[in-house]
């Protein structure tokens, strides 16, 4: 199912955002999340993006790099939001994203009623396609809901508290592919002319 309305309105839920913060960044060479990136680190622009999406919270997963935990308080601290950030750590990181997803997952508040998820190499996220992902959850009853540019689904994905469960139970390095995949065409997507959706960082940036 694919829109391309705007905010709309329509309740608003309780909704948190987890960011996956626990690989190793193999081909890039290690400690990537932590690697200078156009004057910060690469994962401030996905913390620039959760940080600024509708949500109570910003849970961040840490793993393979223990640097990962000290820059988001610090990002958190620069903003003026470490009331909102928490820090969990995968201890079976190493299985894959599905190992990082159900530890946040598990982590989130009992009564949330949805979850954005970050993915830490995205740093080019639009800010302006939350606020839509979350009206569109909100509005039509969809159990997940993505953005989509130029027909490809992108990040984050908001996932409703009905496949919360789901995840927790999320194995491999596959992380929610096999949950969306079960959705079929009753994932919401909206269309939006921003590529950052798509964009990650796999190697270090020429110099």
């Amino acid at each position: 199912m694919t829109t391309e309305g705007g905010a709309g309105s329509g309740p608003e839920l309780r909704l948190e955002a987890i960011v996956l913060a626990g690989g190793a960044g193999v081909r890039f060479g290690g400690a990537k999340l932590t690697a200078p990136w156009r004057g910060g680190r690469l994962i401030d622009g996905a913390l620039t993006a959760a940080f600024a999406a509708p949500v109570r919270s910003v849970t961040v997963v840490t793993g393979a790099d223990p640097a990962v935990g000290a820059a988001a308080k610090t990002f958190a601290a620069a903003i003026g939001q470490t009331h909102r950030l928490r820090l969990v750590h995968a201890d079976d990181h190493a299985e894959g994203m599905g190992a990082t997803l159900r530890t946040g997952v598990a982590a989130l508040p009992p009564d949330a009623e949805g979850a954005f998820v970050f993915l830490g190499d995205m740093p080019l996220i639009p800010a302006e396609i939350l606020p839509r992902l979350a009206a569109a959850l909100a509005a039509a009853g969809a159990q997940a809901v993505a953005p989509r540019f130029e027909g490809q689904r992108g990040h984050p994905v908001l996932f409703g508290a009905a496949l919360l469960p789901a995840l927790r139970d999320s194995t491999g390095d596959e992380g929610a592919r096999a949950v969306l995949l079960s959705l079929g065409g009753n994932l919401v997507t909206l269309d939006t002319s921003d590529p950052g959706v798509l964009f990650d960082v796999d190697r270090p940036e020429p110099s």
